[in-house]
């Protein structure tokens, strides 16, 4: 390509530094390459005071960054695959899934070495429902509240005093150097992640064979089984940030592992399933049938789903 290659991403600091890691990756694959980063706002990131369930989903950290491709403004685009919708718009692909951070949850605070010795009634903030359900349940002596904000904000926040502990993401927190501020990181059966948590995935139109090419080398197959298999949980269950949906995969001897949840909103309910098989959209629609049999329809009714 003869022209710069340009990437659209999110303004944050974590968003800028991902966009960054890839460019760094396409230069080292390609010599000749010329990368230019293209940051955007986007409406996720703008929207500070309610949940994204109640502002309209996790496509809030997308559109704009679409919006570019489809007009010829960028050629990718970056996203943490927790952000991206089950459902691409038509035309689009996410063209390589990267290797995969640690996908657990930092337990951070200035006060607790860890979540189980906080007292009865200290504040815990997260941004998430699904972490917010499960926490709730392990330990209903605390109260969860709302966390919004880029990885900074959230830390001031817990530093002004405002909360006893917040829950970040482990990845978010290694990548910005900032790992020193975990005290503890919870396990995947305290806190099931999100489908494609602490993955990238990189976006482009799927006409743009010569970009398409361009991100091959990129893809990392066991990530991309597994968030392939994450993924068709949250598509069949129409999953988006509007409901308590926890979905891992591990690839072990050769076979995807995945283990799945839906949850009540305030943590009381919450239904389990895991199974392992060979191909991820089967996988994932096997779990989610075993989901429904446990009562995941009844859980999802009483969201408005």
């Amino acid at each position: 390509m003869k022209k710069p290659v340009v990437i659209a991403t999110r303004r944050s600091r974590l968003a800028l530094w991902q966009a960054e890691h890839v460019k760094q990756r396409l230069e080292a694959l390609h010599a000749a390459l010329a990368v230019r980063l293209l940051p955007l706002s986007t409406r996720g990131d703008e929207i500070l005071d309610r949940r994204l369930d109640q502002a309209g989903g996790k496509g809030l950290f997308v559109k704009e960054l679409e919006n570019a491709l489809a007009e010829g403004r960028a050629d990718l685009a970056v996203h943490s695959m927790k952000d991206v919708p089950a459902e691409l718009p038509p035309g689009f692909m996410l063209a390589a899934v990267m290797a995969r951070e640690d996908p657990r949850y930092a337990f951070v605070s200035n006060h607790y070495d860890e979540i189980g010795k906080m007292k009865a009634g200290s504040v815990v903030g997260t941004s998430s429902l699904r972490r917010a359900a499960q926490i709730a349940q392990r330990h209903p002596r605390l109260e969860m509240r709302l966390l919004r904000g880029n990885v900074e904000t959230r830390l001031a926040k817990l530093d002004r005093g405002e909360y006893d502990a917040i829950v970040l993401a482990v990845a978010g927190l290694v990548r910005l150097g900032l790992a020193a501020r975990i005290r503890s990181r919870l396990g995947a059966d305290e806190s099931l992640p999100a489908p494609g948590q602490g993955a990238l995935g990189i976006e482009c139109l799927q006409s743009r064979r010569e970009v398409v090419s361009l991100l091959e080398p990129l893809a990392d197959r066991a990530t991309t089984l597994c968030a392939r298999a994450e993924r068709a949980v949250s598509r069949a269950l129409g999953g988006s940030c509007t409901l308590p949906l926890a979905a891992y995969a591990e690839l072990a001897n050769g076979r995807i592992q995945l283990r799945a949840l839906v949850a009540s909103a305030d943590g009381k309910r919450i239904v389990r399933a895991e199974a392992a098989g060979d191909d991820p959209e089967s996988l994932g629609a096997a779990v989610v049938e075993v989901l429904r049999e446990r009562g995941a329809t009844e859980i999802l009714a009483s969201l408005g789903h």
